[in-house]
């Protein structure tokens, strides 16, 4: 079976698409389409089904696919690293949500970086950073959604906990977690809210989660970045829901105040997600190794 072939397979898998497959292949659309032809006639059976977004893989298809991109991509490890063990680390292409990324991430591989190693991060949502990963865009994703299927692997990072806080003002006026906890929700559905998105996903959470109600809100003011949240929330605009490693500092300093302790704090788990087989590659799987190294300490 020609290795090119396989290749490109392999590329069309992960980009879920003829045409952005030839992009990053260097291609045109139809070449691809007559190697993808090609190979379904050697093998006999056809490997992926048009859709009106672009193509999705058969079983057969699937099953080639697991089986052949680890040595793929291996062997492309060794055609651009060669042999010798003490050949500089490449680039590692990391993506994730910007707050942890830059508090977390980055940090803990700082002396990666010292040793040699180039990183280039993008952000994203995580439907964004999976379909990256699959078009070979990102070699190792941070996410808070397991990824199904069998194109990407995925191992728990960290539990982060959630955080009902606001500005102390706002804190002495509600009358403290002892009197929030008798009055429970009824006693917050006047406040003004910070959030990152119209469908205040951490609000509803922690509310689901502590209350067993959704949110009732006065207002709400929207910026899709945490760290705007907290300090909108420290200047009083309103109460937020914010992972503790976020506003650890400032409920420390006293500028913001936890509302409510609940006796099982709400929790979202992140993830460290990779294409199958990348592990493969030494660069990619030695940040993996120590990104989970320094989340012990998260």
């Amino acid at each position: 079976m020609d290795l090119a072939l396989l290749r490109t397979f392999v590329t069309v898998h992960r980009a879920g698409s003829f045409t952005r497959a030839a992009g990053l292949l260097g291609l045109s659309q139809p070449a691809v389409t007559g190697q993808i032809r090609t190979l379904e006639r050697q093998l006999g059976r056809p490997l992926f089904l048009r859709t009106a977004r672009g193509v999705v893989p058969t079983t057969v298809g699937d099953e080639l696919a697991h089986k052949a991109a680890p040595h793929l991509d291996a062997l492309v490890e060794i055609a651009e690293v060669g042999l010798d063990d003490r050949s500089p680390l490449r680039t590692l292409h990391l993506a994730g949500p910007p707050e942890f990324t830059a508090l977390r991430a980055l940090p803990a591989l700082a002396t990666l970086v010292t040793q040699g190693l180039a990183v280039r991060c993008a952000f994203g949502s995580a439907e964004e950073l999976f379909e990256g990963l699959g078009a070979g865009h990102h070699d190792l994703a941070i996410t808070t959604v397991r990824p199904r299927g069998r194109l990407l692997a995925a191992t728990p990072l960290c539990d982060e906990e959630h955080v009902l806080v606001a500005a102390p003002r706002w804190a002495a006026r509600l009358g403290g977690p002892a009197v929030l906890q008798v009055k429970g929700v009824s006693a917050l559905e006047a406040l003004p809210v910070v959030e990152v998105h119209e469908s205040l996903p951490l609000i509803t959470r922690y509310w689901s989660a502590v209350f067993d109600a959704r949110p009732v809100t006065a207002g709400t003011i929207i910026v899709p970045d945490l760290r705007a949240v907290l300090a909108c929330v420290a200047e009083g605009a309103g109460l937020g829901v914010l992972p503790r490693y976020l506003c650890m500092d400032a409920l420390d300093a006293g500028e913001v105040v936890a509302l409510l302790n609940p006796p099982v704090p709400p929790l979202r788990t992140y993830f460290l997600v990779v294409r199958t087989g990348a592990l493969a590659l030494p660069h990619i799987a030695r940040a993996h190794e120590w990104l989970l190294r320094a989340a012990v300490d998260w």
